[in-house]
């Protein structure tokens, strides 16, 4: 059976809006399979960083039809790697990304990266569901990528979403490198556990004292301005409650002072007490009898 030309995959960023659709197909329409049968769609991509854009592509292509069967071929990570470049996730989790999306009826794993007759036939696809977008193949003439679906009429356009993609989410994490480096070395990673050198952590780590070190400084002048905020607009209440205060607190202290004043007389005179009955007991054991004094 004769091949397609090779091409390049569908991009897994191919994301599509809310519905309701507008749906646009440029291809003849093929007869309608048997009634019994759910039409067999087919979408695929890399699907990289699985994302809600990749979600409402899928969704969109399970609503074509009122009894859809959608698969979805994702590319393994020998082929991705060789034709797109590094992935961040593994062929493994974005299988299982898939698997776990709704609108998914079953997962092809080891997608080709070109879909050829051959493998229309073996998965009984009616259809095949992507965006529109020209996709050019590998060989340098600028074909369609999906010339050959279209050409024999197996074509169904999605739609992309707008300000999400795989790509968009890298470029985030890459704008604020430094900050999730230091999230996670708080979190207990090591340097070696995120690919940084000897250097880069000590920076990291002298901004990240700094940081929390400005965070108590603005936290205390805050509490400040509070108190200075209360104080303007309460001046006379703060002012009848400082004497209240004041006068309070003088008079707690004076009366401690006489209690304590009160305890060390009384504790003077008991010990006058005690030395007066010493002195008279001495005093009496001293004196002579009178039968020894005749």
């Amino acid at each position: 059976m004769a091949r397609a030309p090779p091409r390049t995959p569908a991009d897994d960023d191919a994301e599509a809006p809310e519905t309701p659709i507008a749906w646009h197909d440029s291809s003849p329409a093929l007869p309608p399979p048997d009634e019994d049968r759910p039409i067999r769609i087919y979408a695929d991509g890399i699907y990289d960083l699985f994302h809600f854009g990749h979600a409402r592509a899928l969704e969109q292509a399970k609503k074509l039809f009122p009894n859809a069967y959608l698969l979805v071929g994702c590319c393994n990570d020998e082929i991705t790697h060789m034709y797109k470049g590094k992935t961040v996730m593994t062929e493994a989790e974005r299988y299982e990304s898939l698997r776990h999306c709704k609108w998914v009826d079953e997962v092809i794993p080891d997608a080709p990266w070109v879909i050829n007759q051959e493998f229309i036939d073996k998965h009984k696809i009616d259809y095949v569901a992507h965006d529109s977008l020209p996709y050019a193949d590998v060989s340098g003439a600028g074909k369609d990528v999906y010339e050959f679906v279209k050409a024999i009429g197996k074509f169904k356009e999605t739609k992309r979403t707008d300000g999400v993609s795989t790509s968009d989410i890298i470029m985030r994490i890459l704008k604020d490198y430094n900050e999730y480096v230091t999230r996670n070395l708080a979190r207990g990673y090591t340097r070696k556990d995120l690919g940084v050198s000897y250097v880069k952590e000590k920076q990291l780590r002298v901004n990240m004292g700094i940081t929390k070190l400005r965070a108590k400084v603005k936290e205390h002048q805050e509490k400040l301005h509070t108190v200075a905020r209360t104080a303007g607009m309460h001046h006379s209440e703060w002012v009848e409650n400082a004497d209240r205060w004041v006068a309070g607190f003088l008079e707690k202290f004076e009366e401690g002072c006489h209690i304590m004043e009160t305890a060390i007389k009384d504790r003077i005179q008991e010990r006058l007490m005690r030395q007066q009955s010493k002195e008279m007991d001495t005093n009496l054991l001293e004196e002579p009898e009178d039968d020894e004094v005749l």
